[in-house]
């Protein structure tokens, strides 16, 4: 079977160090302080993640299908807590990769603000940090 020239093809881990470049990524202390002066988090996990592991307190389900539609403006169905392209929106995966692409595809619709939580919901976890029962009426 033959296999894809490396150069005719751009990988996920070429994918995700490009999403990287343009992205200042947050640790969970830093998350803290960022939630503190107003960002947004936004939760890209499954309801069932969200539902077994807990979420960030305040934070909005915008599943990873779906994020993009939910915070352009244009799109005429942008979630009621995003209310500017300066804002500050931090995507939230389980392990901070898919989160990192979530971020910098923001960026690309306008976000500048736009990043990822470095390792994740499960580093959030790690650093000891509160966890919330999974709450999805902001979804629905």
């Amino acid at each position: 079977m033959p296999t894809a020239d490396r150069t005719s093809r751009t990988t996920i881990a070429d994918a995700l160090a490009e999403a990287r470049l343009g992205l200042r990524r947050v640790t969970a202390p830093e998350l803290v302080d960022a939630i503190a002066r107003g960002a947004v988090v936004l939760d890209t996990r499954t309801p069932t993640d969200r539902d077994r592991f807990g979420c960030i307190a305040g934070s909005v389900h915008a599943p990873r299908t779906l994020i993009e539609f939910m915070v352009d403006p244009d799109w005429g169905h942008q979630h009621p807590a995003i209310h500017g392209f300066d804002q500050v929106l931090v995507c939230v995966c389980n392990g901070g990769f898919s989160s990192s692409l979530a971020a910098a595809s923001l960026q690309r619709l306008g976000f500048c603000n736009a990043t990822d939580l470095v390792d994740g919901f499960d580093g959030w976890r790690k650093a000891g940090l509160p966890v919330v029962a999974a709450d999805h009426v902001q979804f629905d």
